[in-house]
C-alpha cells in the first residue's frame, strides 16, 4: 500500500545545489515525487556557519517507514554527510517529516518530525507541495511562525530538473 510522505532537504556544505539536486534524483528512484521551491535560510544552530539551502519533496512510496529512513540515511552517507556538531554544518540532511497520517515514535524515528510546526524552513517548502496540508488537525498555513519568515526563495522553477 502506497503512502504519501514528505521529506525535508537541507545542505550548507559543499556545492549545496548539486548535492540537493542529486538527493532529489535518488529519492525519485523510490517513487513519484513533487519538489518544492528552493530556499535559503539562516542556520538554526550555531551562527558561525553558512546559510542553508532548503527544500521539501513529496514522495509516494510503498516502502515501510524504517525502510524509507534507511534509504534516506544511505543517501546522506553517499553524499559524504558529516555531522560535526549539534545543529551544525551538513553536506546533506534528509528528514522524514511525515509518513501518511501515521504517528511513529521509536528509538530510530519520530513521525511527524518533532520540529515541523516550529521551523519556517520546513513549513514553507511543505506548503509549496500542498497548501492545505494538516498536521494533528492543524492547517499548517495558519501557524503564527509563517507571519515572519526568515527564508528567501532562490528558485521557484524546476531547480531539481525532475
Amino acid at each position: 500500500m502506497s503512502a504519501v510522505t514528505y521529506i525535508g532537504l537541507g545542505s550548507n556544505l559543499g556545492d549545496s545545489l548539486q548535492i540537493l539536486t542529486e538527493a532529489v534524483h535518488k529519492i525519485a528512484a523510490l517513487g513519484p515525487v513533487k519538489v518544492s521551491k528552493l530556499y535559503q535560510s539562516p542556520p538554526m544552530g550555531p551562527q558561525d556557519q553558512p546559510n542553508y539551502l532548503n527544500a521539501a519533496v513529496q514522495l509516494v512510496t510503498d516502502l515501510a517507514p524504517l525502510a524509507l529512513l534507511d534509504e534516506l540515511q544511505r543517501f546522506e552517507q553517499e553524499s559524504g554527510r558529516v555531522r560535526l556538531r549539534r545543529w551544525g554544518e551538513r553536506t546533506l540532511d534528509l528528514d522524514l517529516l511525515m509518513y501518511g497520517q501515521e504517528q511513529i515514535q521509536n528509538e530510530r524515528l519520530t513521525v511527524p518530525h518533532i520540529g515541523v510546526m516550529e521551523r519556517d524552513f520546513v513549513l514553507i517548502p511543505l506548503l509549496d507541495l500542498d497548501a492545505e496540508l494538516q498536521l494533528k488537525g492543524q492547517l499548517l498555513k495558519d501557524l503564527p511562525i509563517l507571519k515572519h519568515p526568515s527564508l528567501d526563495v532562490l528558485d521557484a522553477g524546476n531547480w531539481a530538473k525532475i
